[in-house]
């Protein structure tokens, strides 16, 4: 049964139930030594107690996508095969336009919660040595003869840390916001893609390449990129590519694009932050040098040429809008960032709402590739 599933969720409702029941219909009934009486209706009530947890750390986990499977939450899973160290831009020394075809076969997604449209597809990346599930959700306008020689435009979903690559459809309802928008011209037709982020038991690899550990950067920033690129039509230009994500995830997006101008014409961080020893459970938060490598703000201080990518960070006081301030001030031409103050909890439901916002400024960023005249308003 899955564990992001209606019927497990229900079931843990049923059980809360029978157990809140159990001890009113049995309390009087449970015979035997006073000791032994005693310990039985604590167990009862114990048992209410843990059926009542589980039902609200299900509620929760469904509606902030924090662990997508029953691997996730047990840590079972197996996303790294190989960690060789691939260099500073993550190649090891193959130039991405010489890397053999990576077409993949993608099948819709069995997860209800979803809902329809998203496919998915699971892979080893040929460059990082990871790899796991993606999500794509591709927008109306792809099936249209009218658009037949368009190369779609891309946007990578990051999740925060713990979370579900799954999170943006299940949790932010991207797709379901942006799709009348793109009918009606609002937005750009943007192919929308999830990629597994959590490769490692109880760590957050903050989309980072740590050779001997994990390629995370190389798996988002390389592979992925050139399983889409091959499967759909998809941009082939870093000005047709954007990488988006939220707390945990945000942190990643602003260090991809900032890192990666050549892949990534922009960047979205919501509630995002610059020091990965923000997040306890980096793996680059305790090493000094891995710390600032991993830093988006350092690698944009310290970068030789700014580079050419544009940044959306959101965030309230103390959580998020400090690091898109230092961001802007350290940004020089070609490099862009608007910083947006907003209020509210670090939850879902506020990264839900800027949805509309952040992908109409990624429409102004990124290019739709031969779209028929009718889009240009799109663009």
């Amino acid at each position: 049964m899955s564990l992001t599933g209606t019927p497990f969720f229900m079931a843990t409702i049923v059980l809360a139930v029978v157990a809140l029941l159990l001890p009113l219909a049995l309390w009087s009934r449970v015979r035997g030594p006073a000791l032994l009486r005693g310990a039985t209706r604590l167990l009862m009530l114990g048992f209410a107690q843990v059926t009542a947890l589980l039902v609200v750390f299900v509620g929760v986990n469904n509606s902030n996508g924090l662990y997508g499977s029953w691997d996730d939450l047990l840590g079972t899973g197996e996303h790294v095969r190989a960690a060789e160290d691939l260099g500073r831009d993550g190649m090891g020394g193959t130039r991405f336009a010489d890397l053999p075809a990576s077409k993949q076969a993608f099948k819709p997604a069995d997860d209800p919660n979803i809902g329809p449209g998203v496919l998915v597809t699971e892979f080893t990346g040929q460059v990082s040595g990871a790899g796991g599930e993606v999500f794509v959700w591709l927008p109306p306008q792809y099936h249209d003869p009218a658009y037949r020689k368009t190369r779609f435009p891309v946007v990578e979903l990051l999740p925060g840390y713990p979370g579900a690559s799954r999170a943006w459809f299940t949790s932010l309802r991207v797709q379901e916001q942006l799709k009348p928008m793109m009918e009606r011209g609002e937005v750009a037709p943007f192919i929308m893609v999830a990629p597994r982020t959590t490769l490692l038991q109880g760590m957050d690899t903050g989309c980072a390449n740590v050779p001997g550990k994990v390629n995370a950067d190389s798996w988002i920033s390389v592979d992925v990129r050139k399983a889409v690129m091959d499967s759909f039509r998809a941009s082939q230009r870093p000005d047709g590519w954007a990488v988006a994500g939220y707390s945990a995830g945000g942190h990643c997006a602003a260090k991809l694009a900032i890192a990666h101008p050549d892949r990534y014409r922009a960047g979205v961080s919501l509630s995002g932050y610059n020091d990965p020893a923000a997040e306890k459970a980096s793996i680059t938060a305790f090493d000094p040098e891995l710390r600032r490598a991993n830093n988006p703000l350092a690698i944009l201080e310290s970068a030789p040429r700014a580079p050419h990518t544009s940044l959306y960070v959101s965030g309230a006081k103390g959580d998020g809008l400090e690091a898109g301030l230092a961001l802007r001030a350290a940004a020089k031409g070609p490099t862009h960032v608007a910083v947006v103050e907003v209020m509210g909890p670090h939850d879902t439901e506020g990264w839900k709402r800027q949805v509309p916002d952040v992908f109409r400024w990624l429409t102004s960023k990124l290019s739709v590739e031969g779209a028929p005249r009718m889009t240009a308003a799109a663009r």
